[in-house]
């Protein structure tokens, strides 16, 4: 259960017992031992636009702590303390060209596996969270009305991103260029979501301007 919910985020009880062909009362069991042991926690479904009668279901996510027993955060205090160290001797402007460095190599290893995806960016799209589990991040990409949307559902520098959001932007900027068009943040782990949620949408990437947006859903 514990890597469903890693791979799925917040998820119901029905849910859970549909993926894993568990009885209601089964899944009650397993849920109320792992919300006893600190690895998951319980909220009520964030509901947009209209809702009809009766209280939201509860969904179900993992903790911080069950998290990184899925994952490597055995360097994050050290990886922190560096980021703090760049930030007083060089200022914002090196933290976000650390950042950018970080990710140069992630990116240069998606786009050689997605060399064959086409030029379309939801097929890219695709191809990039294929790339991106393969790299540890969980990922998988869906059409939805819009257009695309890639959801990673790990994050293996979650904890340090919390207080470093340039990780996350230079991240960002990473799918934007590896999809070839403009891309929006919706919601992140390192801010306490359950996925880090990316809306693609469907228009060719303009050729001036930005190209990323991070548009916060959850407020």
């Amino acid at each position: 259960m514990t890597q469903l919910l890693l791979a799925q985020g917040a998820t119901t009880a029905g849910q859970l017992g549909s993926a894993l062909g568990l009885s209601p009362a089964a899944i009650r069991r397993h849920l109320d031992a792992m919300l006893a042991d600190g690895d998951v926690l319980a909220r009520e479904q964030t509901v947009r636009g209209s809702r009809g009668r009766g209280r939201p279901a509860k969904v179900f996510l993992l903790t911080d702590a069950a998290r990184v027993r899925c994952g490597t955060h055995h360097y994050d205090n050290m990886a922190t303390a560096a980021l703090r160290w760049i930030a007083r001797n060089g200022g914002p402007d090196a933290v976000e060209a650390f950042a950018a460095d970080q990710v140069a190599a992630l990116e240069a290893r998606c786009r050689a596996a997605m060399e064959d995806a086409g030029d379309d960016p939801l097929a890219r799209s695709e191809a990039l969270a294929g790339a991106l589990t393969a790299e540890g991040y969980a990922a998988n990409a869906s059409t939805i009305a819009s257009g695309g949307q890639l959801c990673q559902h790990h994050c293996p520098v979650a904890h340090v991103a919390a207080e470093f959001p340039q990780l996350c932007e230079a991240e960002t900027a990473v799918i934007s260029r590896l999809v070839g068009t403009h891309v929006q943040r919706l919601a992140t782990i390192a801010h306490g979501d359950g996925v880090c949620t990316t809306h693609i949408p469907t228009q060719p990437r303009a050729q001036s301007g930005n190209t990323v947006t991070t548009v916060r859903t959850d407020r």
